[in-house]
């Protein structure tokens, strides 16, 4: 692979593909470096049923708005194929199966190495994706547990399921949308809730939540974290009957500090109040035939799943010391030439997020390119 670039993308995902397109239109070249054999692997991976939870409006990469003919919310295999037409469009061809090994400082610019060779780069846009690398926390007695394990990254769909036990770890977006999909297949799910969640419907008085929480930026925060509960309470109905407590934290104030995004309710909250989703609280011990709960409680399943989220693993090829700041450009990075895109998980949406910084990511590197050939900036 030994080669030159301007631009070095790690990942071919929407967040890669989205600031190539922007690269492209601004006259840049770059070289897109992807570990799988196709465009987007983790939306081709994704469980059966999952759709985006924002809007199409504000879910659409730069250029590109989805088709009028997609429904307001995109499933899986549709945006699949936007983002498949969205490579074709704009001439976007990873290099596929090159693992990235390292990113180390390479003089002014950078290197990047993978099994085939390495490729200098005057700047690097890091876009492997903020769900890279499944988390499974170790659990007391889980190697004695005879059923069916897995990551909820492994999840399809309810068929192996059906007529089981199930034991859901985790009560994020994914957790809840597994537990939905189980109970609606024949299985009969249990969530298991460590600490407390913040819970949305999906449209709130017929608004996608994704556009109150763009309007809710516009007002102090403090406020509408104090609001929204008030609101919650009224369309979702209180939920702590059901042993669903909302975490100490705002809800925007949570997103804003832990960049955790609240459960968006797509009919979870519905199966939970007619008894198909039960809730229970933290894992003390999981045993050969089921688990004990924090409250002393024991449950006998068949299978685990848990949907315990993921970390974005790129502490694990860039050089030691370097740790840009997750939020696109900064100064920081800007200076380094190194970029991140893709981690910033907002009450406005992961995609509409993306569009904004593959923007104004192509945006600094030109501006950068612009003032090296003007003399303003030593040359790399």
């Amino acid at each position: 692979m030994n080669d030159t670039t301007t631009v070095a993308i790690i990942g071919a995902g929407p967040a890669g593909l989205a600031v190539a397109a922007c690269l492209r239109q601004a006259g840049v070249d770059f070289i897109i470096i992807e570990k799988e054999q196709q465009a987007a692997p983790a939306w081709r991976r994704h469980y059966d049923r999952v759709h985006l939870h924002t809007t199409k409006r504000y879910s659409s990469l730069p250029f590109v708005p989805f088709p009028k003919h997609y429904p307001r919310y995109v499933p899986r295999d549709l945006f699949v194929d936007y983002l498949d037409a969205y490579a074709q469009r704009f001439n976007l061809r990873p290099r596929f199966g090159e693992t990235v090994t390292a990113v180390a400082r390479d003089g002014r610019g950078w290197r990047v190495d993978a099994p085939s060779g390495h490729l200098r780069a005057k700047q690097v846009v890091i876009a492997s994706g903020y769900n890279a690398e499944p988390l499974r926390p170790g659990f007391a007695g889980i190697d004695s547990f005879t059923g069916t394990t897995l990551h909820s990254a492994d999840y399809r769909n309810a068929t192996p399921f059906a007529g089981q036990s199930v034991l859901v770890v985790g009560m994020g977006n994914t957790g809840a949308e597994i537990a939905l999909d189980l109970a609606e297949n024949g299985a009969r799910p249990t969530i298991s809730v460590r600490g407390g969640v913040h819970i949305v419907p999906r449209e709130l008085f017929g608004v996608p939540i994704q556009m109150v929480g763009m309007a809710a930026r516009l007002g102090p925060q403090r406020f509408n974290d104090v609001l929204f509960p008030v609101i919650l309470d009224v369309v979702l109905g209180r939920l702590e009957r059901y042993g669903l407590k909302r975490p100490g934290q705002g809800l925007l104030e949570q997103i804003a500090i832990a960049s955790r995004i609240p459960v968006i309710d797509v009919g979870t909250i519905g199966k939970i109040r007619e008894g198909a989703i039960k809730v229970a609280p933290d894992i003390a011990e999981i045993s050969e035939r089921g688990a004990r709960f924090a409250d002393g409680k024991q449950g006998e399943f068949d299978a685990i799943i848990f949907a315990t989220g993921y970390r974005p693993g790129y502490a694990r090829f860039l050089e030691p010391g370097v740790r840009p700041d997750r939020s696109g450009v900064t100064p920081k990075a800007s200076d380094l030439g190194l970029y991140l895109i893709g981690f910033h998980n907002a009450v406005t949406g992961l995609l509409r997020e993306i569009g904004i910084e593959a923007q104004a990511i192509a945006d600094d590197i030109r501006h950068r390119l612009n003032r090296k050939k003007a003399g303003e900036i030593p040359p790399v």
